[in-house]
């Protein structure tokens, strides 16, 4: 990975307590990076930047974050947050995510658990950080995906997969949604697959998978101003390729753009 310095950079990255995230977290820091490290809990977030702290990191730039991504009045006051204390932010990170429950599940706000968390929380976090991602150039998003996107479809008539719901298709759904997202016009944004690598995720590819760091390798490049980066577009790791057919394609972005505005409104 280059070594280049990163020390102007501002960066939130969701679910920073561990695997993909928290090495991410680590290498932004590594590079001077301001980082911002959600966690599920205070707890949890406050521990990683302890963790980050102890292997000799300047513990001054890095930020502890919570909100249950189960709930979205917690992305929503998480998002308050980092507006009112950080007027300037660089890049987001969504990489924050969960296996589908075993059985169909809903969270408090009612939505399919994978659907929420692994894309309408990012969504919702997006549009609120929106104002200031986007006052200054080089503002990005990296959304981090899966290849599993390309197995799955949108139901746009169950989203919330009530009446057909198996767990494996309801998590590529929610990546196909984080890809198509990529594409909305108002945010520069990229997605990213990093790799099969061994975190809590690994048993939904039944491969064995590679260090968390390698994963996050991919994604903090794509972090860094010096790698340009066209908006929706998505990489295979360090490769841009081709991403799902239609994933791009402008009207399944507006789509689900406004389905999304639709479930979120009442929080944003």
């Amino acid at each position: 990975m280059s070594t280049f310095d990163l020390s102007s950079l501002t960066v939130l990255v969701t679910g920073a307590t561990s695997g993909i995230g928290h090495e991410t977290a680590r290498q932004l820091a590594e590079r001077g990076a301001t980082v911002l490290v959600h966690g599920r809990t205070l707890a949890e977030a406050r521990a990683a930047t302890e963790r980050l702290a102890a292997t000799g990191l300047d513990a001054g730039r890095l930020c502890a974050l919570s909100a249950d991504f189960g709930c979205l009045d917690e992305v929503t006051a998480m998002a308050r947050r980092v507006l009112a204390d950080h007027p300037r932010l660089d890049v987001l990170v969504n990489n924050a995510a969960t296996a589908a429950p075993e059985r169909h599940t809903l969270t408090a706000d009612g939505y399919e658990t994978a659907f929420q968390v692994n894309f309408l929380a990012h969504y919702l976090l997006t549009r609120l950080l929106e104002p200031v991602l986007t006052d200054g150039p080089g503002g990005r998003v990296v959304n981090v995906s899966s290849s599993l996107h390309r197995t799955a479809s949108l139901q746009w008539n169950d989203l919330q997969r009530s009446r057909r719901y198996s767990r494996l298709a309801a998590y590529a759904q929610s990546q196909l949604a984080l890809t198509v997202f990529a594409a909305d016009p108002r945010v520069t944004a990229v997605s990213v697959h990093p790799g099969v690598c061994a975190t809590g995720l690994l048993s939904l590819y039944g491969v064995e998978g590679e260090p968390a760091a390698r994963g996050a390798a991919h994604v903090v490049r794509l972090c860094d101003p010096a790698t340009d980066v066209v908006n929706g577009a998505y990489y295979d790791r360090d490769e841009r390729v081709e991403p799902a057919p239609g994933a791009t394609e402008g009207r399944t972005v507006k789509r689900l753009t406004r389905r999304a505005d639709e479930l979120v409104g009442r929080h944003a």
